[in-house]
């Protein structure tokens, strides 16, 4: 992945639309008790090494600057997919410790 993105965004809202737009449609859900991501409309689990992040962008709260959410765009060659990742990135994301988040985290 590259830290440096062409798209800049002003809302979480926004930057789903369009990452949809390119091809981001499935929907994953961090699960940290696997160590996976999920997506439920697939049906499928994915563990750290069957995705790549392709992008994050970082967004803050409109009235709180530590209700911060991030978003995550992946993707896996080995399931032929792109979807989303949308978290809260407060002070419990940062004490989890898991093999999935420590992923993430190196792209943070």
């Amino acid at each position: 992945m590259s830290s440096e993105t062409p798209y800049n965004y002003d809302t979480l809202s926004e930057a789903v639309n369009d990452l949809i737009r390119r091809g981001y449609t499935a929907d994953f859900l961090i699960m940290n008790e696997k160590d996976c991501l999920i997506c439920h409309n697939n049906n499928l689990e994915l563990s750290p090494e069957e995705f790549v992040i392709d992008e994050v962008h970082r967004f803050e709260g409109m009235t709180d600057p530590a209700d911060e959410s991030i978003l995550f765009a992946i993707s896996s060659s080995v399931h032929n997919l792109k979807g989303l990742v949308i978290n809260s990135y407060g002070a419990d994301f940062g004490y989890r410790s898991s093999k999935l988040v420590e992923h993430l985290r190196k792209y943070l």
